[in-house]
């Protein structure tokens, strides 16, 4: 993989060229900063931005008043090859919070290791309706221990719209859901997204999270998407990587609360 040519087509394909990606989110652009307003108990951010030590201050300075206008908590997702070098410490002093590092793996999905068997015992079963996700939201709160209502309205309006470029899964012991995950197709790029992938404490180790990964890019292969990302964990990187992964730079969610 030529990681400068991937790295710059993700950039332009997934963050200036950002779209709207369920009902009532909207992508506003400026010649220096393209961010996203969501629905209600939606996402809200800057996801890309181009910007040097003259202009950076004003920006950050510009997108605290706007969402702040709102009354809305947003995100900076800011990438380790983002400019300045220094914008990090930008945004901290302008008074956001980082989060925990990640790291932006990609892999062709023709290059995968796909043949990953489900453990056994396990059903893997796609999320249909409301009773499906209110067993996603249910592995969500225990596997990360947040909560769960912005990913439950999500899956909701997704499928209250029948969307098909959303495709939440869900894994079955028995009648236990066990670990959960979902696929985001991006139309008119050449990404997908695997978000959201998390098993339950007692669950871990037994390779669910590997298969739910398997699954998922399967399914956007059959889709003719030619990439897979995820944004990985220090937990998660291990496995994404023996599965064909490779990792691109880093990404670190700055967050700002009025």
């Amino acid at each position: 993989m030529d990681h400068a040519a991937v790295l710059a087509l993700y950039d332009r394909d997934m963050r200036e060229g950002a779209r709207p990606d369920e009902p009532g989110a909207r992508i506003e652009r400026d010649t220096a900063v393209v961010r996203r307003t969501g629905p209600p108990h939606g996402w809200n951010g800057v996801v890309w931005s181009d910007l040097d030590e003259t202009t950076a201050d004003t920006a950050i300075a510009q997108q605290v008043a706007y969402f702040t206008g709102l009354g809305r908590e947003f995100e900076w997702k800011l990438y380790g090859h983002d400019l300045p070098v220094d914008l990090g410490e930008r945004l901290r002093a302008a008074g956001f919070t980082p989060e925990p590092e990640e790291t932006l793996m990609v892999a062709e999905a023709a290059d995968l290791t796909l043949d990953v068997e489900v453990p056994d015992g396990i059903r893997i079963v796609p999320v249909t309706d409301p009773a499906g996700v209110d067993l996603v939201t249910d592995v969500h709160e225990k596997a990360f221990g947040t909560d769960g209502t912005r990913l439950r309205h999500q899956l909701l309006a997704g499928l209250a719209g029948d969307r098909d470029d959303v495709v939440a899964v869900v894994a079955l012991a028995g009648d236990e859901p066990v670990s959960s995950a979902r696929l985001e197709l991006v139309p008119g790029t050449r990404f997908a997204g695997l978000w959201g992938g998390g098993t339950v404490p007692h669950w871990r180790g037994r390779g669910l999270y590997r298969a739910l990964v398997a699954h998922r890019a399967e399914v956007a292969a059959s889709r003719g998407y030619r990439y897979i990302q995820v944004d990985a964990t220090d937990q998660s990187r291990p496995i994404l990587t023996r599965l064909g992964f490779e990792p691109l730079t880093t990404t670190t969610p700055y967050v700002y609360k009025p």
